[in-house]
Formats: C-alpha cells, structure tokens, sequence
C-alpha cells in the first residue's frame, strides 16, 4: 500500500510488487492510525511511507502489517532508491518498521542564504 505522500511514479520501479494508493481507496483524509487499521483491514502487508513519524506515534506490536519508511518523499530524491526501497517491501514483516535511507531533501541556498565575503 502506498501511502498519500509516496509519490506515484515510484509505482515504476516497483512492478515485482502488487501495489495500491491510499488515494485510490478513498483513503486520503485517514491519520496514521486509521490508515494503518484500514490497511490491515483491507489485506495489505506492508504500507510504503515517506512519513518518518509513523513509527514514533503508533504501536507497531500486534501489527499484521510492516511498514517501510523512506527518509524523503520527494520523486526527484528516491528515483534514483528503488532497488533500496525494493528489498526493504521484500523484507518488511507484521509489526516490523524499516527505515530506507533514500536521500534527503535540502533547501536549496539563494543568493540572500550565502554570506557576503566582502
């Protein structure tokens, strides 16, 4: 299951897996705790998230379902993850939670960011 952040594209280099949108369903408006009961409801073994909350505020313990974190959701920094984010959704297990390191975002710097050396 994607989640409403996880940009779709990234449904491309993921074809070994069967995946759906939380959008799709009608799921956008749901907070992490419902999501998570409706995604365990509906069958689903693992949510891919960019929300690096998740783990923090809810229980994974009992969890028929895994998640697997992203470090960004941006489509320009984890396009170049999926193979990453690939073996994480093939490990991930019920009320596990794995973190996949796939960049960062980064505020770019304007001229008024840089310190004038003169």
């Amino acid at each position: 299951m994607f989640d409403n952040n996880v940009p779709a594209r990234l449904a491309r280099l993921l074809t070994a897996f069967e995946m759906k949108f939380a959008r799709d369903l009608g799921w956008e408006q749901l907070s992490n705790g419902k999501l998570l009961e409706a995604v365990e409801k509906k069958g689903f073994d693992v949510l891919l998230t960019g929300d690096r909350s998740i783990p923090d505020e809810q229980t994974m313990v009992g969890r028929k379902i895994g998640i697997v974190c992203m470090s960004a959701n941006s489509w320009k920094i984890v396009r170049d993850y999926g193979p990453e984010i690939s073996e994480a959704l093939h490990k991930c297990k019920p009320g596990q939670v794995l973190p996949v390191f796939c960049g960062e975002y980064s505020r770019r710097k304007r001229k008024t960011d840089v310190a004038d050396p003169g």
